[in-house]
């Protein structure tokens, strides 16, 4: 059975939505600049054989619409290239990858790209082109609840046991609510992490760590785009344990301990590890294994928990053979009871920082996860990590990699 390599990836800077650096170039022309990017890293490759061009995005609607995978292969002129759109919300590219290992292993095809885009400065509330408005009102009771628990001094309890659906349209924000009111975890741990995400960016942006997985945006104007809009050098705890709770006024949630809305692109190309030798090429990362697991939407940041398991379970290894974690900071408190659950070493985990500094564009994160997961490995000299991450709506996926190179 062929194995599926990675052997090139490109991501690009992350902007601010709405004004940020990103804010005024449309997600397909986004994504065909890191698509360009990652292809030009394989001169080696003719375009020709690429089996699919699969592109991850949370809100494949408006700009990001009518199967944005084909629309940017159409854009790049590679009219002959195959494309499809998928949707695994904040794990939408790390979804993209899996079908390409999938296909690969199978044997129906020996090279993919595997990308991933959002723009949320695109979204416009209330039409095509932002959030749904269709929600099924067979969840009126449970948006209901939902509302009673965000007014506050009422602690989260599984609404099946009252015999209610979840709330399958919560926003995010008091999921990690829930998740804190669950797990205990404490406002004083979330704001620590947060600043330790901030503090660990910032020493990474002044190594130049992100220099070596960055590939630069141009926009219309002509202004080139290099570095994340995220990162706060100098945040301190001091600063941080004064902001406000967004979504409860007795919560622990804020904007110091959350990751923003983002806009992003990154691209990977994966093929198979017969291809990869006849091309002379040496891979950076082997594929070993990815899982996909459920969970009440309600408390969806704990979603790591089963799929790290899983997917270590598929690779017959266990968490003391993983050197490197790299798990989406959508909140801190969701990193922290995923990774308390799993007792992970923290010391292992988002060691450059995550997104809570950096961003979570959602279609983005999957593949800007896994270079920089590769890049973390190959800087401390390491084989073996996992990204994983929790998914809205109620889900966990995780991917085990091995380095090559």
């Amino acid at each position: 059975m062929p194995e599926a390599v990675i052997v090139s990836a490109a991501r690009s800077p992350i902007g601010r939505a709405h004004k940020g650096s990103l804010a005024s170039i449309r997600p397909d022309d986004l994504a065909a600049q890191m698509v360009a990017a990652a292809l030009a890293k394989v001169p080696e490759l003719d375009p020709t054989e690429v089996d699919d061009l699969i592109m991850g995005c949370g809100q494949p609607a408006g700009q990001s619409g009518f199967n944005i995978a084909k629309v940017v292969a159409t854009t790049l002129g590679y009219d002959f290239m195959p494309g499809v759109t998928v949707n695994r919300y904040c794990s939408s590219s790390l979804q993209s990858t899996r079908m390409a290992m999938h296909a690969i292993r199978a044997g129906e095809g020996d090279v993919y790209i595997s990308a991933g885009v959002e723009s949320v400065s695109s979204f416009k509330t209330g039409n095509a082109d932002g959030w749904p408005d269709t929600k099924n009102p067979r969840y009126d009771e449970a948006q209901a609840r939902s509302a009673k628990l965000a007014e506050g001094g009422i602690p989260w309890t599984d609404p099946r046991e009252e015999g209610l659906l979840p709330d399958i349209y919560l926003g995010m924000g008091h999921t990690a609510e829930n998740v804190a009111s669950l797990t205990g975890i404490s406002r004083e741990d979330q704001d620590l992490w947060g600043v330790r995400s901030q503090n660990r960016a910032e020493a990474a942006i002044n190594a130049g760590f992100f220099e070596r997985e960055i590939s630069p945006v141009t926009l219309a104007d002509g202004t080139v785009v290099t570095t994340d809009d995220g990162p706060r050098a100098g945040t301190t705890y001091e600063k941080v344990s004064q902001l406000k709770a967004i979504f409860r006024p007795d919560g622990t949630v804020t904007a110091g301990n959350a990751c923003p809305l983002n806009d992003g692109a990154a691209a990977l190309v994966i093929m198979s590890d017969t291809k990869a030798k006849a091309l002379g090429l040496t891979p950076l990362a082997r594929v070993v294994a990815t899982a996909a697991t459920g969970l009440s939407p309600e408390i969806m940041g704990l979603g790591p928990i089963e799929a790290v398991k899983k997917a270590l379970g598929y690779a017959k290894m266990s968490t003391s053979d993983i050197d490197l974690y790299e798990i989406n900071e959508a909140f801190a408190v969701q990193v922290l009871g995923s990774a308390r659950a799993l007792e992970l070493d923290e010391d292992k985990i988002n060691i450059s920082g995550g997104a809570i500094a950096l961003g979570h564009p959602f279609g983005m994160t999957g593949a800007r996860i896994t270079a920089t997961l590769i890049n973390n490995l190959q800087t401390q000299d390491k084989q073996f990590g996992v990204e994983t991450m929790c998914v809205g709506g109620g889900q966990g996926m995780a991917m085990v990699i091995e380095r090559l190179s």
